[in-house]
């Protein structure tokens, strides 16, 4: 199994109580541990301008920027984001984006890209708020532009949503070029979302990646539906690396676990919300699959890859300020699957 780690940005009220001048210094300070922990294949933000579970004036640092001097400050990581929404920018721009980071880091992006759904930012942002049917539509043909552009060095499109013609996109991403890199996409492509009807049929045509539901029952069904799409329009299902988001909370004993929930919810207040807000929040982690003891956690995972997730972005909750648990993870759980 592959595991990538998120790096905290604020998008989850995860840099609360740290002063905005010294945030870069703790983002990056752990972008560089994992850079030098080769446990880490890659490291991941968000796309996102506004707070969850609620908008706040709490801090969220902007993906793309983030990504920029990751690319400079780190030297073996794989950079990704999960995931980019398509309508911030616009397709043929954001190729251009991505290239140049790529360069920048000598071949290390992972392009995470989807539809997009957090309603409050795109209407507060100006990008209105287009139905599902719209946002998928733009999707579709926004991957097809990177394809060309990646591929091809241009890209022409004259879509419902996007016209692009010519689109140069020079220089070209190292990746699928200088580099041994995916031959479909160029940069590699994660398709994240599980939508069955149409997000799925978009991964069967263009991702390198999947990024769904990580429960047991959850995964096999978008894994059976990922399947029935690749048949369809004739790809490779086997060839596609599906992976899944899971929020840890690791203790060597349950009494750790509940001490690191209860910082969780300390920090939520710390940034605003209720006390009763924060302990639905805390309730619901505590739901999750990748909660509990190392022993725990590893069986899950490793029941997980029998059925096909091969790849974990894994999120700590604590990391800005207490790196404990991802050491705890290092030393237990990922041994225990990388071998």
């Amino acid at each position: 199994m592959r595991f990538g780690l998120f790096v905290p940005q604020g998008w989850r009220m995860d840099l609360v109580g740290i002063a905005a001048e010294k945030q870069w210094g703790v983002m990056l300070d752990l972008a560089q541990r994992a850079d030098a922990e080769e446990r880490w294949e890659s490291i991941w933000v968000y796309d996102h301008m506004h707070t969850v579970p609620e908008p706040s004036q709490e801090a969220t640092h902007e993906a793309w920027t983030v990504m920029a001097a990751l690319a400079s400050t780190t030297g073996r990581v794989r950079l990704g984001q999960m995931c980019t929404c398509m309508s911030y920018r616009e397709p043929a721009f954001l190729a251009k984006v991505a290239a140049t980071v790529d360069v920048i880091s000598g071949g290390r992006v992972e392009m995470g890209i989807g539809a997009g759904w957090y309603e409050h930012e795109w209407r507060a942002y100006g990008y209105g708020f287009p139905r599902a049917g719209e946002r998928l539509a733009r999707l579709r043909e926004g991957v097809e532009i990177f394809r060309q552009a990646w591929t091809t060095g241009s890209a022409t499109l004259d879509g419902e949503h996007y016209q692009v013609d010519g689109a140069l996109c020079h220089p070209q991403p190292l990746q699928g070029t200088a580099f041994e890199g995916s031959a479909r996409n160029g940069i590699p492509m994660w398709i994240a979302g599980g939508g069955e009807r149409k997000t799925l049929r978009i991964a069967a045509e263009y991702a390198d990646y999947t990024n769904f539901d990580g429960s047991p029952d959850g995964f096999e069904r978008k894994s059976e539906i990922l399947r029935e799409h690749c048949a369809d329009v004739g790809s490779d299902f086997d060839s596609i690396v599906r992976s899944a988001n899971y929020n840890v909370v690791i203790g060597r004993d349950e009494a750790e676990v509940q001490e690191r929930l209860a910082g969780i919810k300390a920090r939520f207040e710390e940034a605003g919300l209720t006390p009763a807000k924060a302990q639905e929040q805390v309730d619901n982690l505590r739901t999750q699959p990748a909660v509990g003891t190392p022993e725990q956690i590893t069986q899950m995972l490793a029941e997980m890859q029998e059925r096909g997730m091969t790849y974990a972005i894994t999120y700590f909750a604590e990391a800005a300020y207490d790196t404990s648990g991802i050491e705890l993870f290092e030393d237990e759980v990922i041994p225990e699957l990388q071998g």
